[in-house]
């Protein structure tokens, strides 16, 4: 997502491989949690492919839209409408934009997430009390992946890793999620925020 007897090592490894195994959360209830998650708001740390740190706000609204806003400058990335806008902070020109379909996060801005379908997940472990799952897309596993980390008890999204099309890794860890919130409909319509930002 230390023995220090040979002698015991296999014992202990038999014995604390059961409580390990139980300890993962089902998929059925990763995937029943993440298609209740409907509208959530969280702090974020945000780990760079090339190591720099950027925080924010993340703001999601499934399906299918989430807005990041960054710290320090006016930098925004927005996923609406089935396409993702990146809009650079220290530019005003038009954002970047590309379809939502082709990054790994779509998966978790799906309709309906089911985890359980073929070739779906590559990953599924227990790691420091948590579950760690990796997915993709089964029809196009060219897109790249995205490793999800979550707790139990109750079951809740604290961190994930988009490694891209390129190979790059995006991490974003996230804080206390606050699930329930209401948005305005404009905090995910990117043509508002093209309009606003050319003035």
């Amino acid at each position: 997502m230390k023995l220090k007897s040979l002698a015991l090592a296999p014992v202990l490894c038999l014995a604390m491989a059961f409580p390990a195994l139980a300890e993962k959360i089902p998929l059925n209830e990763i995937s029943r949690y993440l298609n209740s998650l409907k509208t959530a708001k969280a702090d974020f740390t945000q780990v760079n492919a090339d190591g720099s740190i950027s925080t924010g706000v993340v703001y999601i609204h499934r399906p299918q839209r989430v807005r990041f806003e960054y710290k320090g400058d006016r930098t925004l990335v927005m996923a609406s409408a089935g396409n993702v806008a990146v809009f650079d902070g220290k530019t005003r020109g038009a954002p970047q934009q590309y379809p939502l379909s082709k990054t790994p996060l779509s998966l978790i801005l799906a309709p309906n997430i089911d985890l359980s379908r073929a070739r779906m997940v590559t990953g599924y472990t227990e790691k420091k009390n948590t579950t760690v799952v990796t997915a993709q897309d089964p029809q196009h596993p060219e897109y790249g992946n995205i490793q999800m980390v979550f707790t139990a008890n109750p079951t809740q999204l604290r961190q994930w890793v988009v490694t891209d099309d390129t190979g790059k890794r995006t991490t974003v860890i996230l804080g206390d999620m606050q699930t329930g919130v209401s948005f305005p409909a404009s905090a995910f319509a990117i043509q508002n925020e093209i309009a606003r930002r050319s003035r």
